[in-house]
């Protein structure tokens, strides 16, 4: 039984290997229609989230699967006072696989260890959210046709931004990446990244104005600053629209730089900027569906054959 807390717990040759089967999902969707049948995923989700239960729910269905779950904890026995340990031995004796959004960090690896079932770490405070990381390398890899020999800017809440973090993380194994980091200070990537960056000799930069850097960016990276990880509203209000992504800025870009975004967005996107065919973070989330049936597929231990 395997688990997915972190997208390094894939070596890079086997994320190639996630990667190819999520393209022939894409290819051949009626071949693992029928892949999960008798298979239930339960999605145990403490905190909001659209994008990542929803893909994981139609990832299920559409591999043949049921899926049953909770969408807040206050309508889950967490409500009560029950502990995520007791939790996840309940959910393994009704389902097959479960992926869990939790606000604290590392509460899905508590579960992980008490689980006789497969665990998906669907997020986890500020800390990882792997399988939106394993969305934005697939996106790169389809759109980009390589996953190495690239500048990638990331914008907006880099201190808290687990996606921003997870994908920093998975980059840094492939060959001749340079990050760009754009933040204010207050926002700024921490301190252990750049940390890691400096041990591995990996180019990095960081600055505050965006119009500065996107002239030399082949990716874009956009994130919004969370309210819900702010313990001072006015902070937050000071700092929600310091970047905002515009036609006039887009003038400055390559012509084939691509702009991703984990989505939701507030207002750091304009959308007068969707119309560009630059703008491709409405196909990341279609990725996301094919790339988690990939996963559910592989941490289940099923092969489809033609």
């Amino acid at each position: 039984m395997r688990h997915l807390m972190s997208p390094l717990d894939f070596s890079v040759e086997e994320l190639d290997e996630l990667f190819q089967l999520a393209d022939d999902i894409q290819a051949n969707p009626a071949k693992y229609a029928h892949a999960c049948e008798g298979k239930k995923l339960a999605t145990c989700f403490y905190e909001p989230s659209t994008r990542t239960r929803l893909s994981f729910e139609a990832a299920m269905i559409n591999l043949g699967g049921n899926v049953i779950g909770f969408s807040d904890a206050n309508s889950s026995s967490a409500a009560k006072g029950e502990s995520v340990s007791d939790t996840i031995r309940i959910i393994s004796c009704y389902a097959d696989i479960c992926a869990m959004r939790h606000p604290k960090e590392g509460a899905p690896m508590v579960a992980a260890s008490k689980s006789s079932i497969p665990v998906i770490n669907a997020g986890d405070g500020g800390h990882q959210h792997p399988t939106q990381t394993l969305t934005d390398l697939l996106t790169i890899r389809s759109l980009k046709g390589r996953l190495n020999n690239f500048t990638i800017g990331l914008c907006g809440d880099l201190k808290f931004g687990r996606t921003v973090h997870s994908l920093i993380n998975a980059l840094v194994r492939y060959d001749n990446i340079s990050f760009v980091f754009i933040s204010p200070d207050e926002l700024r990537i921490p301190e252990y990244i750049i940390e890691m960056l400096k041990e591995k000799n990996i180019p990095y930069s960081e600055v505050t104005k965006l119009e500065d850097v996107l002239p030399d960016l082949d990716i874009l990276y956009m994130t919004r600053v969370q309210k819900e990880r702010f313990f001072n509203e006015e902070d937050y209000v000071r700092l929600k629209d310091f970047y905002i992504l515009n036609k006039e800025k887009m003038e400055l870009a390559k012509e084939d730089m691509i702009i991703l975004h984990p989505l939701p967005r507030v207002n750091e996107i304009s959308v007068e900027v969707d119309d560009d065919p630059r703008a491709v973070y409405f196909k990341q989330v279609q990725y996301g569906v094919y790339v988690r049936m990939a996963l559910l597929l592989t941490l289940l231990g099923i092969k489809v054959t033609a």
